[in-house]
């Protein structure tokens, strides 16, 4: 089925991903539009060709990607791109916890005016799927694991950035008919996550260059950590499935898993290449907007869209270190 995709930061990690499997599936028109803050040409390269274009010049023909280079606070640019679109993904953003903390206004005005404007972009162009990633982050602390129906108190600027786009989502849903799904990730981890500096892609790094592994507080705060196939395989399946509009989905793998634990993890999958792995521990308190504990039931997701994550933390972390690694030697 031929669909035509619009997906803000289509350069970034996930965006990537997300691209090449829908490339390989060879029906699909795609326009990407990113500034290019977290992805380069040369990375979309890697996993697709594609023709640089402006807004106005786009035919979006079938198995043919474009890409628009711009950013998500550029509302006139959203008013143009969302027109003649089947399926807006909206992963474009201010990510992670730590910058938003030294820069929430930066963060306030790409999460939630970046949001609105693709959200207006839908309205104004009749696009009637809108996919939204969001994160665990609005949350805050609780006690996992977390779910759809728990109350909101975010504790990072992020969290209340990603808040916001959840509400709305679920408000252009309720007045406006727009079929808005929020993803709420887990901590994404796989292939092309070389500009990340998330805690599994920081730590490989570290480990192809001798570096010791930095742990902020004792290493027994948890993560939900999902592998990058099946996360691309619940923003397809959350695009597809009808009957969901205004939902909120936690996709993750449901298993909780702590900083020391990923660290086991990692040294049993490296152990012959690079058998003596350091940890130091450089902080004795967790960072400002970091949560305790961390994972999902995603029980709703299984049961709304049939998707349940199928790669182990183990399996994944054996291909992400492999892609790492040929990265690493191609480059040299």
């Amino acid at each position: 089925m031929a669909i035509k995709w619009l997906i803000t930061g289509g350069c970034g990690f996930i965006g990537r991903n997300l691209v090449k499997n829908l490339v390989e599936q060879g029906t699909h028109s795609i326009t990407i539009v990113d500034n290019l803050s977290a992805g380069t040409r040369d990375d979309l390269k890697k996993v697709c060709d594609f023709r640089e274009t402006k807004a106005d010049r786009l035919r979006r023909d079938a198995t043919r990607v474009d890409l628009v280079i711009g950013d998500i606070i550029d509302d006139e640019l959203a008013l143009g791109l969302c027109s003649n679109t089947d399926i807006i993904v909206h992963l474009a953003a201010n990510t992670g916890v730590a910058p938003s903390v030294s820069n929430p206004r930066k963060d306030c005005i790409s999460n939630v005016i970046g949001t609105f404007n693709y959200l207006e972009g839908a309205r104004v162009n009749g696009v009637k799927r809108f996919i939204f990633a969001s994160s665990g982050a609005p949350i805050g602390e609780c006690t996992p694991p977390i779910h759809e129906e728990l109350p909101a108190h975010p504790v990072s600027p992020y969290g209340a950035s990603k808040l916001a786009g959840e509400g709305y989502c679920s408000a252009y849903f309720k007045s406006y008919g727009i079929e808005t799904i929020a993803l709420r990730f887990g901590n994404v981890y796989g292939p092309f996550s070389s500009h990340k500096d998330s805690v599994v892609a920081k730590f490989i790094k570290r480990i192809l260059s001798h570096k010791t592994l930095e742990i902020y507080g004792d290493g027994n705060q948890t993560r939900d950590f999902i592998y990058i196939t099946d996360l691309v395989s619940a923003i397809f399946s959350a695009a597809l499935f009808s009957g969901i509009g205004g939902e909120t989905l936690q996709i993750a793998t449901a298993k909780e898993t702590t900083i020391l634990e990923l660290v086991e993890a990692l040294e049993a999958v490296v152990e012959l290449e690079y058998p003596d792995i350091e940890v130091s521990y450089v902080c004795s308190e967790p960072r400002i907007g970091d949560v305790k504990r961390n994972y999902s039931d995603t029980a709703k997701a299984q049961k709304l869209i049939g998707w349940q994550a199928k790669t182990g933390l183990r399996d994944g972390l054996k291909k992400t270190i492999n892609w790492f690694f040929h990265q690493v030697n191609s480059d040299a």
